[in-house]
């Protein structure tokens, strides 16, 4: 079974990659394609993104296709930066600018109010416009400052009560295990695997 990954984010392809080893599925990546859309992303949610890219992709390539939308929402934020998770700072993908903002923007919180959590909606789509969606999240608390090399976007910051430890410093196959994107895909997996039968 071919499936798109629509998605252009490295780290992404990689972890998406990685959970999908074992599964009989080839992966396309979108860099595959000749001259793909640029999907807007401009739904209120995670799951109206997820499901509009995840759809316009397959349109266009034909092919049965894994989209996702995820971000942080921050309760002290009122949910920020949310669905603006990739562009808080501005300019889409800049991982240190977003950080930046998110400390300086958490900088009066108080430790007992720093709740956050990761969420994930991951978007399968076919071509004739059927799309299911399937969702993940982790919850944990915003750090003051950056911990970690591994990971990627808010990893740093996010600190994983349980382990006492940052996303960003979670051996890969503990990330993968507990991540909102981890539990997303598993779901969206079983789905696959009904499908591939």
């Amino acid at each position: 079974m071919k499936l798109l990954v629509a998605t252009g984010n490295q780290g992404k392809l990689k972890e998406i990659n990685r959970l999908l080893a074992d599964a009989p599925i080839e992966i396309v990546g979108l860099d595959q394609l000749i001259d793909p859309p640029e999907v807007f992303e401009d739904g209120e949610t995670f799951e109206a993104n997820a499901c509009k890219k995840a759809q316009e992709m397959a349109r266009f390539s034909g092919m049965l296709t894994l989209a996702d939308d995820s971000g942080l929402v921050v309760a002290a934020l009122n949910g920020d930066p949310g669905v603006h998770s990739a562009r808080y700072a501005g300019e889409h993908g800049d991982d240190a600018a977003n950080n930046l903002k998110l400390l300086r923007e958490m900088d009066p919180v108080k430790d007992e109010n720093r709740q956050a959590a990761f969420h994930c909606v991951m978007a399968l789509a076919w071509p004739g416009g059927r799309c299911e969606c399937r969702a993940g999240q982790v919850s944990g608390l915003i750090m003051h400052g950056e911990r970690g090399e591994g990971g990627f976007g808010y990893d740093p910051l996010f600190m994983v009560p349980e382990y006492g430890k940052t996303m960003a410093e979670l051996p890969l196959e503990i990330k993968n295990r507990i991540s909102h994107r981890g539990t997303a895909l598993r779901k969206v997996i079983l789905l696959l695997l009904e499908l591939a039968k």
